[in-house]
């Protein structure tokens, strides 16, 4: 393969080396997160910032972890698992946002992944449409050990990934309004808890680079409630979710020493 970062020792879209990064790290989508949830590390300090990805360092019961943003969608995000796989991490956990499906889901709420619809492009890229996207059990586990111990509202099941949000919202505007609401219809019958854009592919290229991946979002809102009538009141605090992932490093640091 062409080293496109020109022997620089630094990978070539993400902009950072190994020396930056610890073997754990949290991946939000978007930039602006990353500083809050460096602020949960041990002296975290800004280590890289190249296209969407912002990068910080830090430590946790003194092992040294990472956050990096991915943008939106699974081709970025896919991008940042494999160059952050190349210099050595081997534990993921993607902090985003979702919209809820399942009634049971209000905003606010947490959702952990425990299975990814694949209906996006990336990880058809990578494994055959047969083959399932689910995350690793043990960061799976960790993360609802996180969210039960801190108290929060959260619900652990499939969720559903796409490539486009307008698709979601406003599927009767588009070419493909027949597939797009006739799939979502079937997700809402097969008990679907979310729907977001990453954690196939994230899942997917997890399992094909041997490295251990999870996802732990909080809920805006849900429009499948707003659609029923009840109560459907958009939030936009992330913390819950970043609070959980941060527990769900401090465990699986604890587990991997004992080990």
């Amino acid at each position: 393969m062409i080293d496109y970062a020109e022997g620089s020792g630094r990978m070539y879209h993400v902009g950072v080396g190994s020396d930056d990064i610890g073997k754990y790290v949290i991946m939000p989508g978007d930039p602006g997160r990353c500083e809050s949830i460096a602020a949960r590390f041990d002296d975290g300090i800004k280590v890289g910032q190249n296209r969407e990805y912002t990068t910080y360092t830090g430590t946790l019961l003194g092992e040294k972890v990472s956050v990096m943003s991915t943008g939106i969608g699974g081709p970025s995000a896919a991008i940042a698992l494999e160059e952050l796989a190349d210099l050595g991490a081997h534990t993921f956990i993607r902090v985003g946002t979702c919209g809820g499906m399942d009634l049971s889901v209000e905003s606010g709420d947490i959702v952990i992944a425990t299975g990814a619809v694949r209906m996006e492009g990336t990880s058809r890229e990578y494994a055959p449409i047969e083959y399932p996207a689910v995350p690793d059990f043990t960061v799976t586990n960790a993360l609802i050990d996180g969210a039960r111990s801190l108290g929060f509202n959260y619900h652990a099941g499939v969720v559903e990934c796409k490539d486009s949000f307008y698709g979601q919202h406003r599927p009767e505007e588009h070419p493909v309004s027949y597939e797009l609401i006739n799939k979502w219809n079937a997700w809402l019958k097969l008990g679907c808890l979310a729907s977001e854009m990453e954690s196939a592919a994230l899942f997917i290229v997890g399992a094909y680079r041997r490295v251990r991946v999870g996802s732990v979002f909080h809920v805006v809102a849900n429009q499948e409630r707003g659609k029923a009538g009840l109560k459907n009141v958009q939030d936009h605090n992330t913390g819950s979710a970043i609070d959980t992932a941060v527990a769900a490093i401090k465990t699986l640091i604890e587990a991997d020493r004992k080990r």
